[in-house]
């Protein structure tokens, strides 16, 4: 039978060289076509962006073509789709670890600054009592929207995820006088035509343009991160000698938080890739209310030392990014710099083990809003998913939060040391969802039955046993990690 191939990643060369090369390792012949028009095949492969994917053709050819995206995931890669999905689950299964593991979330739709009053007796009511009682807990703006400007000078569009992954618009504040000050801020904004870009410090402003802004997501900010300096771990591998006084830099997994690769296959299993990456901020950690100038509102302070995002820091390359494994054995830090002990391995694996199960109940949340996520057996897809880690002093445990996930993850921004890692995930993808569709085979019956967080070609399974009801499918649920679901003809 004849297979072939479609790769189109128009914006990501490395992505579709890593495709490439994955799809080339396969043992069975593979022809490879640069459109889909008239193209001639037994089984097809579309391993491509979503907009290039012909999703018709997916919904439709389910027994002949595999697709590289579920056609409806907003319940998990939109922020409010997310927030809202984990509070419906909430409300049905209360003792869920996503109690602990998903911040305080809300979303709001803004055009004026001065909407803000009648929002405060509405959606965000319950925000509004919340920073009139508590004016120590700090909050995280995020826009999301459909279409913004990025620079006026240049009249140039990006998406909304775009962005906000890029730290345009994020702001912390912790009063109502201060979000009022951040949305007239917006609007000011709007009537100036600047340049939106720090030349001499090479590091993105964070101002936006917000005649198109609509939807925001406001989430309680974490104030006790995990701390460590990336210093201790150098990306030359040479050993470093003692440092009189180190540094704590918030450590995630994208955004301000871990960066963990997850691949969703089929209708559903899920795996977690057991290289994680830790995204550092450019400077020392302090808490917000520390860090505004005298004379400054606190929500206009610099954000160096609370985005973890690599795409705020581009100048700085690699500087801020290891892999997980690296910071075994290094100190975690307080605030102030003092050591607190050292990261062990049985840490790690508490932590990993946190992020398994976070991943189960969020993808258990999504699929109680089938409306907004469908997972599809022919389908399978990557995401990159960033998790916080909460680190209480005092008590020397750690708590995993998870911020968002996000589909086609930018892989180039990782760097070149890292490489590595990225090619053994596309291995890994190929192995455990494109393979068992060429040979027409189930993955089990393939590379056999992995164990309770058995780990294989990198990708971690784990087993737990529940019951789903989704859109007339009859689901059972085997793991933190992985989900099986039967559609019903």
């Amino acid at each position: 039978m004849r297979t072939s191939a479609f790769v189109s990643w128009p914006s990501a060369p490395l992505t579709r060289r890593l495709v490439l090369d994955a799809l080339a390792k396969s043992q069975e012949q593979i022809d490879f076509v640069d459109t889909l028009g008239n193209c001639e095949y037994d089984r097809l492969i579309q391993w491509s962006t979503y907009d290039e994917i012909d999703h018709d053709l997916t919904n439709t050819h389910r027994g002949s073509v595999l697709a590289s995206n579920y056609t409806f995931r907003k319940a998990l890669i939109r922020k409010h789709y997310l927030s809202h999905s984990i509070h419906v689950y909430l409300t049905k299964f209360p003792r869920s670890i996503l109690q602990m593991a998903s911040p305080l979330t809300y979303d709001v739709d803004m055009t004026f600054a001065d909407e803000l009053d009648e929002k405060w007796a509405d959606e965000l009511y319950d925000l509004g009592q919340f920073l009139e009682d508590d004016p120590q807990r700090w909050w995280i703006l995020k826009p999301f929207v459909s279409f913004v400007h990025l620079y006026s000078a240049h009249i140039n569009e990006i998406s909304a995820s775009g962005m906000a992954d890029r730290g345009m618009g994020i702001r912390l504040f912790n009063t109502k006088e201060a979000l009022q000050q951040i949305f007239e801020e917006f609007e000011l904004s709007d009537s100036e035509d600047g340049d939106y870009e720090d030349e001499t410090s090479g590091v993105s402003k964070t101002a936006v343009i917000t005649s198109r802004l609509r939807h925001f997501v406001i989430q309680e900010y974490i104030l006790s991160p995990l701390l460590f300096d990336p210093n201790e771990t150098p990306l030359d591998g040479k050993q470093v000698s003692p440092q009189p006084k180190l540094q704590g830099h918030k450590v995630s997994f994208a955004m301000f938080h871990l960066r963990a690769y997850c691949v969703a296959s089929g209708a559903l299993q899920l795996y977690l890739y057991d290289h994680i990456l830790a995204l550092f901020c450019s400077v020392p950690y302090r808490r917000p209310n520390s860090l505004a100038s005298d004379g400054e509102e606190p929500y206009t302070m610099g954000l160096e030392a609370h985005l973890t995002n690599t795409s705020l820091q581009m100048a700085r390359g690699e500087e801020g990014v290891r892999l997980f494994d690296e910071l075994v054995g290094c100190q975690i830090l307080g605030e102030d710099g003092e050591a607190l002990g050292l990261f062990t391995g049985d840490s790690r694996k508490n932590i990993i083990h946190q992020m398994t199960e976070v991943l189960s109940e969020t993808f258990r949340a999504a699929l109680q809003t089938p409306v907004h996520f469908q997972p599809l057996e022919n389908a399978f897809e990557l995401y990159g998913v960033d998790f916080l880690v909460e680190h209480t002093p005092s008590t020397a445990s750690f708590q995993v939060k998870i911020l968002e996930i996000n589909a086609e993850p930018a892989i180039e921004l990782t760097g070149p040391r890292l490489t590595w890692i990225l090619e053994g995930l596309f291995d890994s993808i190929a192995n455990v969802c494109v393979e068992p569709f060429i040979k027409r085979k189930h993955v089990s019956e393939i590379h056999g039955i992995w164990g309770v967080q058995e780990v294989l070609y990198d990708l971690i399974w784990g087993t737990l046993s529940i019951n789903i009801a989704v859109y007339n499918a009859k689901t059972l649920a085997t793991g933190p990690m992985t989900f099986y679901c039967d559609t019903a003809e």
